[in-house]
C-alpha cells in the first residue's frame, strides 16, 4: 500500500491565494487548512471548496489567531488521528510551487525533507541575511559538540516547505511548544534532531510574497535562536 500524505496548510487572510494553492496541493495529496481565525473571505473560500472536494479537504477553522505553531500542530493531529503517513507543510501565499510535492511525497525515506531555497524569486537581502545567519546557528546548535562550529552543514534551516514522518508528526502534534510564529520551524527542526531523526534537503524555487514577518516575530526569532544556544551550552535544561 502506497503511503498516505497530508499537506498541512495554515492561512491567515489569504482570501487571494488560498484557493490555488488548495487546488494546486490537491492534486497531489489530501489537503487539511487551518484557517488561523481570518478576517477575509478566505473561510467562506474554504467552505466553497470543502463542498468540491469532500473527505479529501480537512478545515480547521480558529476562533482566535494563533499563528503559524498552533495552525500546524492542529493539522498534525489531523494527520494522526486519520493515521496518515507523511506531512508535508506548505505555504497558502503561493511562496512555494506545488509542483514539488511530487518530488517530497517520492522522496526516499527519511524523518525530515527540508525544501531548501536554493533559488529564490524577489527576496529581500535582509530576509537572505536572517535565513543564513539562523541556519548558521541551527546547523551549530545541532551539532555533537560544543566546539563543533559547523554541524550538519544544512543549507536552510527555516524554510517553511517540508515533509514529516510518522513518528516525527506524531511528536510534534503533541509536543509543548515554544515557538509563537516562524520560530517554529527552528523549533521543529531541534526536535527531529533531539529524537536522533534523518534530515535530508531537496532542493526548491521560492518565490517571496507579502510575508507577516516583521520585527516582532524577528525578536521572537531572536529570543527562540538564544534559547538552542543556552540549552547547547547546557546553561538551561535540555528539551524533554
Amino acid at each position: 500500500m502506497a503511503n498516505r500524505t497530508l499537506v498541512v496548510i495554515p492561512a491567515y487572510n489569504e482570501a487571494t491565494t488560498i484557493e490555488e494553492v488548495v487546488r494546486g496541493a490537491i492534486a497531489y495529496a489530501d489537503v487539511s487548512v487551518t484557517d488561523d481565525a481570518s478576517k477575509d473571505e478566505t473561510a467562506s473560500i474554504l467552505k466553497k471548496l470543502s463542498k468540491e472536494f469532500g473527505k479529501r479537504l480537512n478545515v480547521i477553522r480558529h476562533e482566535k489567531n494563533t499563528h503559524i505553531p498552533k495552525g500546524i500542530q492542529d493539522g498534525m493531529k489531523y494527520a494522526v488521528e486519520k493515521k496518515y503517513d507523511w506531512v508535508i507543510t506548505m505555504d497558502a501565499g503561493l511562496s512555494h510551487d506545488a509542483n514539488y510535492l511530487r518530488e517530497f511525497i517520492e522522496f526516499p525515506n527519511c524523518d525530515l525533507v527540508i525544501g531548501s531555497r536554493t533559488s529564490t524569486v524577489n527576496v529581500p537581502l535582509y530576509r537572505k541575511f536572517i535565513s543564513w545567519l539562523a541556519a548558521k546557528v541551527m546547523n551549530y546548535c545541532l551539532s555533537n559538540g560544543v566546539f563543533n562550529l559547523f554541524g550538519n552543514r544544512l543549507r536552510d534551516c527555516t524554510s517553511g516547505y517540508r515533509r514529516y514522518s510518522k513518528p516525527m508528526f506524531e511528536k510534534i502534534a503533541n509536543y509543548p511548544l515554544e515557538s509563537v510564529a516562524f520560530d517554529f520551524h527552528m523549533e521543529a527542526l531541534s526536535i527531529v534532531s533531539k529524537n536522533n531523526g534523518s534530515i535530508q534537503e531537496l532542493p526548491i524555487k521560492y518565490v517571496f510574497s507579502n510575508s507577516s514577518f516583521n520585527r516582532k516575530v524577528l525578536k521572537l526569532a531572536i529570543q527562540f535562536a538564544k534559547k538552542l544556544l543556552l540549552r547547547k551550552w547546557k546553561l538551561i535544561p535540555d528539551y524533554p
